[in-house]
């Protein structure tokens, strides 16, 4: 996350300044995150601000806050729970995350203890589980009460919860426990168990998680017990609360402990007596990430000794003798299953990577993009490759390269099909470039026949920026054209007149109020603005900025009519500034097209097109092109784009030497840094709406 200035060059009222900011936007993604399961950012991103908030409270330490995030773990404990006051707080972790931070790590403990260079000492290593932290207490071997850990201090009340988990013994088993005893762990889902369970959500027209994390959070924070004992947490202790009398001597023979009172605990944990140990488990177990099963993101180093721990202590929020090493924000390493190729809408032929799952930016990842054929063959990555996967913001994962290229009984590399996969079997063509020469592109030469180019077409269709039916997504899309149901636009606007809504409501995944909200979405959506509406055609070359471009120009359907009627020429789409031959050529072949042209026309009969509104001659902003990064949380990303067009701007996707201003929201990332490269113009979303509105 890139920001405007540096921490070095701040005056004390640019760091005050920042400070509040930080305090402020920490805040709102901690409530995201901790009370509604529901994080607004990536984990990277939330690391980001707090680090920068650290860096600027150490060069002003007498501006910090007593809100500071520094200070505080989480948030309150939501109001629909009971409170739980933690006898011994439920702190946070410290990060690093590079090999040198380690080493530093250990530096600061060695002088902090004033421990001699002459001799080691151990420090535990074990994977970061990525889950919900919970503590749960015993009295005299039987399980009491548990919590979340809330704000550190105070957590939420989840004792029938937590009971309904298999790992969680209701009496400890073994012998020798303490008669207090507040075990600590971190609540989870394998990826196997999340994924049966994001299906059956699916079935049931419900929306899916993101994510085993927020599914676990959210199973475990149900107010109905009987809700979460139907999903298949798990849970790894790893650590203790409050005890009535000492458990070990040590951290990892604590953790045998746990064990043997019939607690699942983590096979991975080793100990290690070197910065270089450290850093090779912290390696091994980043490789074995993708056969885990389960999410982690990172490795946790703690000191082993439990008296050295008490010895240091702690700083702000967390320990001084544990931190989490974290993994790669962006990156993770998996196995590559199976090559599919997937048709695209305008029949473009692209690779897909079928990976074993692998949770990369804090979304769960099984395939990743190929890109085309020559990408393929570039990184000639083959079935059964351990691949590096990279995402990046919204960005599709895709496959970086291969990691065990020189293995072994490698497979063969992977030959690009010369026939388009769908059921006529048509022949594919590389397209040629200006030059003549072979392009990256492969497509499928069957057009609107090709069945797979119809299905893309019309999931497209329904999406957001063009029709965005509520409730008509892909997968209903797929079902009703498998079935025969749907195999155009017009006929999603006649669904309701063609199928029994009793006997959809019957279908698995449907119900009597999801048909009804289904049909009522779509009765919603029969009148379109003119751009959505080109846009929603799938004309090749013609997306949503020259969809928007080009509805500006005629006005209204009538103008386009009448251009038609003209014979469609084509000196007048090639004088629109931005509209080139490519576009204009798919434009009059769509339109022109006798059976695009009888589809369009039904399509016609469903629905009306309303007319653009008069694009402003004069505005500030008039002519200048404008960019939009991060997050806008005042209005919507299209509603910003919509209201910059109208005032006569231009506005695109990439930030260059040309663009005029950059509006830049919280979670901006490269197009930010090029800003400042070129000497853009960069303004807030406040300042944006401020000038857009004056």
């Amino acid at each position: 996350m890139a920001f405007p200035i540096d921490p070095d060059d701040m005056t004390p009222t640019q760091a005050e300044a920042e400070l509040h900011r930080l305090a402020r936007e920490i805040s709102v993604h901690d409530k995201a995150y901790y009370q509604r399961d529901a994080p607004k950012i990536s984990d990277a991103a939330y690391d980001a601000l707090r680090q920068r908030n650290q860096e600027i409270e150490q060069l002003f330490p007498a501006l910090a806050r007593p809100d500071s995030p520094s200070k505080r773990v989480g948030v309150s404990p939501s109001a629909k729970f009971g409170k739980v006051e933690h006898r011994v707080p439920m702190l946070s972790l410290g990060n690093v995350f590079t090999d040198e931070e380690v080493s530093e790590f250990v530096v600061r403990i060695r002088k902090f203890l004033n421990w001699p260079e002459s001799e080691l000492f151990e420090i535990t290593a074990e994977p970061k589980i990525d889950g919900l932290s919970a503590s749960i207490r015993y009295e005299h071997g039987k399980l009491v009460q548990a919590a979340t850990r809330g704000d550190g201090q105070t957590g939420e009340d989840i004792t029938a919860n937590i009971r309904t988990i298999i790992d969680v013994p209701e009496r400890l088993t073994g012998s020798h426990w303490p008669d207090i005893l507040e075990v600590r762990g971190e609540v989870y889902l394998r990826h196997d168990d999340f994924f049966e369970m994001n299906q059956r959500q699916l079935n049931a027209g419900k929306d899916g998680y993101k994510n085993p994390r927020n599914a676990a959070a959210g199973s475990l924070r149900q107010l109905d017990p009987s809700i979460t004992a139907s999903r298949p947490l798990r849970f790894f202790a790893y650590a203790w609360g409050e005890v009535s009398t000492p458990i070990a001597t040590s951290q990892m023979t604590a953790i045998d402990k746990l064990a043997a009172w019939g607690f699942a605990t983590n096979p991975l944990t080793k100990i290690c007596r070197t910065p270089a140990e450290l850093i090779k488990i912290y390696q091994g177990i980043e490789r074995q990430r993708a056969d885990l099963g389960y999410d982690i993101d990172g490795v946790v180093y703690k000191v082993n000794r439990l008296d050295l721990q008490a010895r240091l202590g702690f700083v702000s929020r967390a320990p001084r003798w544990a931190t989490a090493h974290k993994f790669p924000p962006e990156q993770a390493s998996t196995i590559l299953q199976n090559i599919e190729i997937q048709v695209g809408r305008t029949g473009a032929l692209t690779p897909v990577a079928k990976l074993k799952p692998v949770t990369v930016g804090g979304v769960l990842v099984s395939n990743a993009s190929l890109h085309n054929q020559d990408e393929l063959a570039r990184k000639d990555v083959r079935v059964g490759d351990r691949v590096l996967i990279q995402r990046a913001g919204d960005v599709i994962p895709q496959v970086v390269r291969v990691l065990d290229a020189n293995r072994i009984g490698r497979a063969a590399p992977f030959i690009f099909p010369t026939i388009c996969p769908c059921p006529l079997q048509t022949p594919t063509v590389r397209e040629l470039d200006e030059k003549g020469e072979a392009g990256a592109i492969t497509r499928c030469t069957g057009g609107t026949h090709c069945p797979f180019q119809q299905m893309e077409a019309l999931k497209h269709f329904v999406g957001r920026n063009c029709f965005d039916i509520e409730g008509f997504g892909a997968k209903q899309i797929a079902a009703f054209f498998a079935d025969g149901t749907i195999c155009e636009p017009a006929d999603i606007f006649t669904l309701a007149e063609r199928l029994d809504a009793n006997e959809l409501a019957q279908q698995e995944g449907w119900g009597e109020t999801s048909v009804a909200n289904l049909f009522a979405a779509i009765d919603a959506r029969r009148t379109i603005a003119l751009d959505r509406f080109l846009n929603a055609l799938g004309i090749r070359h013609v997306g949503q900025t020259n969809a928007r471009i080009l509805a500006y120009h005629f006005g209204s359907w009538q103008s386009i009519k009448a251009w038609i009627a003209a014979s469609a020429p084509q000196e007048e789409i090639l004088a629109i500034d931005g509209i080139g031959a490519a576009a204009s050529d798919s434009l009059i072949a769509y339109l022109t097209e006798p059976r695009s042209a009888a589809m369009l026309a039904r399509l016609l009969e469903q629905v009306t097109i309303t007319d653009m509104p008069k694009l402003a001659t004069s505005s500030k902003i008039s002519g200048k092109i404008v960019v939009f990064t991060g997050k806008l949380e005042q209005i919507s990303r299209d509603e910003a784009k919509a209201k910059a067009t109208a005032l006569g701007a231009k506005v695109s996707g990439s930030v260059s030497a040309k663009t005029d201003i950059l509006v830049a929201g919280p979670g901006a990332g490269s197009k930010l840094k090029k800003a400042h490269e070129f000497g853009v113009q960069v303004i807030s979303e406040a300042d944006w709406l401020a000038l857009v509105n004056c």
